[in-house]
């Protein structure tokens, strides 16, 4: 399986301890230089920071064309070249959390979950305990989702959300 993702959803599985489901589930990620050059920026998260430096070998960093596409200049670069890369490379699957990156991703035909899509799935696959890793999420880091949404993820994991 060929996937993409954006600087967010690793982000937040770095602060919950949880990066290592996306190799489980997905075997290798790929990301564009935008997404590396904005883990790595001065203002990014140290754990970001510290975790792109050295890289993981399930990691692959690719050079991106620039995208052609005017709907997609309104997005902020990282995630206008996650979508450039995952059309680039034909990918099976986008990480991507921002919704007008999703609407984006979604109107070009590009497969997309977020990461709560991913834990969804880590759960239904029994490599995590969903409400433990949920309440962490929502305890210790600055992800929002509503509540309705929460619930629906814990009384129906099977349907998680995309």
């Amino acid at each position: 399986m060929i996937v993409v993702s954006d600087t967010s959803p690793i982000h937040y599985l770095l602060l919950i301890n949880q990066v290592e489901l996306l190799p489980k589930l997905y075997g290798s990620i790929n990301i564009p230089e935008a997404v590396r050059d904005e883990m790595l920026a001065a203002g990014a998260p140290v754990i970001l920071q510290q975790w792109i430096q050295q890289p993981p070998s399930w990691l692959n960093v690719y050079v991106v064309e620039l995208p052609t596409n005017l709907a997609l200049m309104r997005l902020d670069p990282g995630e206008r070249a996650a979508i450039q890369l995952a059309l680039q490379i034909q990918a099976d699957l986008l990480i991507v959390d921002d919704k007008p990156a999703r609407q984006a991703a979604t109107a070009l035909g590009i497969k997309i979950t977020g990461l709560l899509g991913i834990l969804s799935e880590a759960a239904r696959l029994g490599e995590i305990e969903l409400p433990v890793v949920l309440a962490q999420l929502m305890n210790k880091t600055n992800f929002r989702a509503s509540p309705k949404l929460i619930q629906m993820l814990l009384t129906h994991p099977d349907i998680g959300p995309s």
